[in-house]
């Protein structure tokens, strides 16, 4: 089907799992969930949403907030005084993808390290060390993300995770997690949300992604920290009231909707193996960790802009553009096999047209 309007709804949406829609289990549990004033503390399900993370993270407490972006902010907030540094990886969400939040919010310096798959090493976080002097920041934070959006969906290596937490620790700084997916990287790599979050001081969970809810995330860490978070939870405008009836979608996705993630790890591969024979495409089926698919179309003589273009204007399949000639597909909650099938055929007909 061709559709002469580039912004009607795509036939299939592979432009980010933050399309996934509530199911009906989950509707249900919004609708018979008991709520009370959040901010009161009597909100009932908002208190075991927030329970069940902190011992799922293996945590003292946790804090239920609006989004991810507010759970990466309002961590920069308490660990770091303005002017102080955070070290994290050059293509991270909170340097390129949160509105200038770390400066504009904490009031904090960013310094980069250019990883390898979105991760780095110990060895790398020692050589930005800085001296110890009046003229420079403080460094008071290692940030990492799990797994790392923009080099594909890639898993942190437990061991290498660890070392860099001794590393930043040595320097007296603090280390959280961007865990936006990881759930994706438990279900795929075997290892548990607590032996991720072990080495790291604060870390979360968004429940909008891959999970199905319509809103939220859930930061964890100790109870002196948690109680800052609250402060600056209202400070930032993400004070809420009968918040149970979003904190029910949250428990009813981590009781339901986290085994069935590696789904969509499979519909990713297959999309990246459906793919990888046609001309003007690059794309590498083994780098598929979990739910995203980065392929390059350079050598089809378009932009990856054009190509986006084409897929949703002549095939309703939506795809993003996230380099000048590398689109980004990212599968979820709700794709099923023959969407992986058509936005294949959609692609290489897009490709052999070129």
């Amino acid at each position: 089907m061709v559709s002469s309007n580039p912004t009607a709804q795509p036939r299939v949406n592979l432009h980010s799992d933050t399309a996934t829609r509530p199911t009906e289990g989950m509707r249900k549990a919004i609708y018979d969930a008991e709520v009370g004033d959040e901010q009161a503390g009597e909100d009932p399900t908002a208190i075991r949403l927030q329970e069940k993370v902190a011992e799922l993270l293996g945590k003292e407490a946790a804090v239920f907030l609006p989004s991810g972006t507010m759970c990466n902010e309002i961590s920069y907030r308490v660990w770091c005084d303005h002017g102080d540094e955070i070290i994290l990886e050059e293509n991270s969400h909170a340097l390129h993808y949160e509105v200038g939040g770390p400066g504009a919010l904490a009031g904090v310096m960013t310094r980069t390290i250019k990883g390898t798959k979105g991760w780095f090493t110990a060895d790398q976080v020692e050589a930005l060390i800085r001296p110890k002097s009046r003229h420079m920041p403080r460094q008071k934070l290692v940030s990492v993300e799990n797994t790392a959006n923009m080099a594909g969906g890639t898993i942190w290596p437990l061991d290498t995770l660890k070392d860099v937490a001794g590393a930043a620790r040595k320097h007296g700084m603090r280390v959280h997690m961007d865990g936006a997916r990881l759930p994706n990287a438990v279900v795929a790599s075997g290892i548990s949300f607590a032996e991720f979050a072990g080495p790291c001081d604060s870390a979360w969970i968004d429940l909008s992604k891959g999970l199905g809810c319509p809103i939220g995330g859930v930061l964890a860490g100790s109870k002196d920290f948690i109680e800052e978070c609250w402060r600056f939870k209202h400070q930032f405008g993400g004070a809420l009231r009968q918040s149970g009836i979003v904190a029910a979608a949250g428990l009813y996705a981590l009781d339901h909707h986290v085994e069935r993630l590696a789904d969509d790890h499979a519909h990713a591969r297959r999309l990246a193996e459906g793919i990888v024979d046609v001309d003007g495409i690059v794309v590498d089926p083994a780098s598929v960790e979990t739910n995203m698919v980065f392929f390059d179309i350079a050598g089809t003589g378009i932009t990856a802009p054009e190509f986006s273009r084409r897929l949703m204007v002549e095939h309703e399949v939506k795809i993003s553009a996230v380099q000048p000639t590398v689109l980004r597909a990212v599968t979820y909650l709700g794709i099923e096999d023959p969407d992986i099938e058509f936005a294949v055929a959609a692609i290489r007909q897009v490709a052999m047209e070129a």
